[in-house]
């Protein structure tokens, strides 16, 4: 038992280690290359796996991997929530509802439909594996999008998306999951956890999010500001928790908790400079860390057998939803919007912007884990979508904007910039 125990540790230890140096190198090498760190962090993870060098085991450390996976998507989320202001959200709200709920809907009924004709099977395992692939990833999109200065409204709103709609494809996929095992669908029981998903996310991240942000205020409640980094750690964690305590979408509940943290100055709360600075710097490394985190297991974790005997098909899937069925959702879920009034630039950018990322990959896990039927294409599909939205998408998506005049007045060279006030001080 102790020396299990010993070797488990071990295990965790190494995996945190390989990442680390894995991470270092590849994020400098993607500025050389002048590539999204994500697309080599995930590159890397492959490498580093067991068709390759090995380093990493498919059955290592199980509850370290789930740890990383778990913390560090809700980490990011939790960044995310703060990079989006509420002014701008509130004028977008109907079409990030839209896209959160209906866009998921139709790109899991259209996906479903061309993967049943394409793999020829059963509808329902078609539908399973299209709410699988139907949501967005704001592990991607978050730090991408933090590297450009686009328009305000399209950035929040496509990663208000990305946050929002991985409650509906969650819920949708265990759903389906629910169906194939009772043999019976009850829609009014799906919309039932569906809404308690996302209100249950909703009300504890602001909870969270409201009481924390005190703690650090300069206010005379605020006795923790001086801890202000911890804190920020700390409002993820027990957002999540709680919120899944409660049959809540926990990384709903990270994402508004962030919401209302870098939106402290809508509810009159200001945080002393000196505090507000290291948290940032914190916040910004611990993401990092994340990032690098999360991709690297992805690649680590790719099952080579099923995606040698079903790339073909699996290719068709994804130009499939790259090309036609994400166009189709976000045009039907925003041209609605009369308040908003998208220009069409923007929405041809928004069509574009759909990388995927941790949670269909954490789906796609849990039911291979559950040996269903027809796990290897549900595996080989999801693998081949993140790969591809990931090295054609998130590559071109500064390149896109830019085309499309969406960036917002100038990008700084921020080390410069950080380098010139140095020397002034």
């Amino acid at each position: 038992m102790e020396n299990s125990l010993i070797t488990s540790t071990n295990e965790i230890l190494s995996l945190f280690a390989i990442v680390l140096i894995a991470g270092m190198v590849l994020g400098k090498l993607s500025g050389f290359l002048k590539l999204p760190d994500v697309v080599l962090f995930l590159l890397g993870g492959i490498l580093a796996g067991p068709f390759f060098l090995n380093l990493v085991h498919s059955d290592v450390s199980p509850i370290g991997r789930q740890l990383l996976l778990t913390f560090g998507s809700a980490f990011i989320l939790y960044d995310g929530g703060r990079e989006v202001r509420l002014r701008i959200l509130n004028n977008v709200k109907f079409t990030v509802g839209m896209l959160a709920i209906v866009g998921v809907a139709i790109s899991t009924f259209i996906a479903g439909y061309a993967i049943k004709e394409i793999f020829h099977i059963d509808m329902i395992y078609a539908l399973l594996l299209g709410a699988v692939i139907a949501s967005t990833d704001p592990a991607t999109l978050v730090p991408v999008f933090k590297s450009i200065t686009l328009r305000d409204r399209v950035k929040q709103t496509v990663i208000s998306e990305s946050a929002f709609n991985d409650a509906a494809g969650a819920i949708l996929v265990f759903s389906i999951i629910a169906t194939i095992h009772s043999g019976t669908f009850s829609l009014g029981s799906s919309l039932g956890e569906l809404a308690i998903m996302i209100v249950g996310g909703i009300t504890v991240g602001l909870v969270v999010g409201i009481l924390l942000s005190l703690s650090i205020s300069d206010r005379k409640y605020g006795i923790l500001h001086e801890y202000a980094p911890l804190v920020s750690i700390f409002a993820v964690i027990i957002a999540y928790v709680l919120a899944e305590k409660v049959h809540g979408s926990g990384y709903m509940a990270t994402f508004v908790a962030g919401l209302v943290c870098g939106n402290k100055s809508t509810f009159s709360l200001v945080v002393p400079p000196t505090s507000s600075l290291v948290q940032t710097h914190v916040r910004e490394t611990l993401s990092t860390l994340m990032r690098m985190a999360i991709f690297i297991m992805l690649g680590t974790s790719v099952d080579f057998v099923a995606l040698s005997q079903y790339w073909k098909e699996s290719l068709m899937i994804v130009f499939l939803l790259m090309f036609v069925i994400r166009p189709i959702s976000v045009i039907a879920c925003t041209l609605p919007d009369r308040r908003a009034r998208w220009t069409f630039k923007e929405i041809l950018f928004m069509c574009w912007v759909r990388e995927t990322g941790v949670i269909p990959a954490a789906l796609s896990g849990m039911i291979v884990s559950m040996n269903m039927p027809h796990s290897g294409i549900i595996s080989s599909v999801v693998f081949m979508t993140i790969l591809l939205t990931l090295t054609a998408q998130a590559t071109t998506t500064k390149l896109l904007a830019k085309k499309l005049d969406l960036l917002d007045g100038y990008e700084f060279d921020k080390p410069a910039i950080l380098k010139g006030l140095q020397e002034i001080h």
